[in-house]
């Protein structure tokens, strides 16, 4: 079986955590766990920690003509709201994607679109979809992973009091039939993604709710891995990368845009995961000199 070295070379990634490091012995459990997926051999990291946001080239949001500025959100829903109902979902869809699509029309992204959408927007809005809850259980062969160590990203999980934040894109006119091509590519096709309509909350309470399409990854698609620990999500990532980076900077990313915009908003999921990874970066960081004597 062909070895797996793990080298990670990123910097302007990450701000200061926000609770207390992992004990030693949750440590020791994750460095054996990192080590016990096929093919991956822990051997050398070099890991710069400094902040993407604000200021970093590197962690600013692709072709946007308007700054955003961080704001304390609203606090998040005490009740739920319900998902729009399939009837009303495939309705609406049909009109988003028929010829010619209805203009504007938004899109909301909760993972990697919230830092690198790639592709050309009108304006973009920081808010939350109520319903949903963002979870690192769908598998990634190719954006964050590869067939043989498949990375994990995030999708959304139906949950009645559950709340969602992200970044939702204003599409207008010939941006829209183009960024929908390029999303279903990224998103459907490569990342095993459905699309479903959904009432996005801006987090300027001045703004009125806005239907927004999602992509959402469903446990009947293949690359579908569901739940795990977030001490074993956080070993997978670590031995994880794909053509668009390390499955690392993925959730540090992610991290840092919660961290950043929405600072009063509480992740759980997201930064248990990014405590434990943290954690153990140092235990296997290993300097360029060679300490072993011929």
């Amino acid at each position: 079986m062909q070895e797996a070295q793990l080298i990670v070379e990123a910097s302007a990634l990450l701000l200061p955590p926000r609770r207390q490091p992992a004990t030693v012995p949750s440590i020791c459990h994750l460095l054996s766990r990192a080590a016990s997926f096929p093919g991956a051999q822990v051997q050398r990291c070099r890991f710069q920690v400094a902040g993407c946001f604000p200021g970093s080239s590197r962690g600013a949001m692709k072709r946007d003509p308007l700054p955003l500025h961080p704001q304390h959100p609203p606090p998040p829903p005490s009740g739920g709201e319900r998902p729009l109902g399939r009837p009303q979902q495939e309705e609406d869809l049909a009109a988003a994607e028929g010829g010619p699509p209805k203009s504007p029309l938004w899109v909301f992204g909760y993972g990697s679109l919230v830092w690198r959408p790639d592709f050309e927007f009108t304006s973009r809005k920081v808010g939350f979809i109520r319903g949903y809850t963002r979870r690192f259980w769908q598998g990634d062969t190719f954006h964050r992973g590869s067939e043989k160590m498949p990375g994990r990203v995030v999708t959304l999980q139906e949950d009645y009091e559950g709340c969602t934040w992200g970044v939702a894109y204003e599409l207008r006119g010939d941006q829209i039939a183009a960024s929908l091509k390029y999303l279903n590519m990224r998103e459907a096709v490569l990342g095993g993604y459905d699309t479903k309509l959904v009432k996005f909350h801006p987090q300027d309470k001045e703004t009125e709710p806005i239907l927004a399409l999602v992509y959402i990854a469903t446990p009947q698609n293949p690359s579908y891995l569901g739940p795990a620990s977030e001490e074993d999500i956080a070993a997978q990532i670590i031995v994880s990368s794909g053509r668009s980076g390390h499955n690392i900077e993925y959730l540090l990313r992610l991290a840092d845009f919660m961290r950043y915009f929405c600072p009063q908003v509480e992740d759980e999921h997201l930064f248990s995961i990014e405590e434990a990874l943290i954690s153990i970066l140092p235990y296997i960081y290993q300097p360029e000199e060679s300490s072993v004597e011929e």
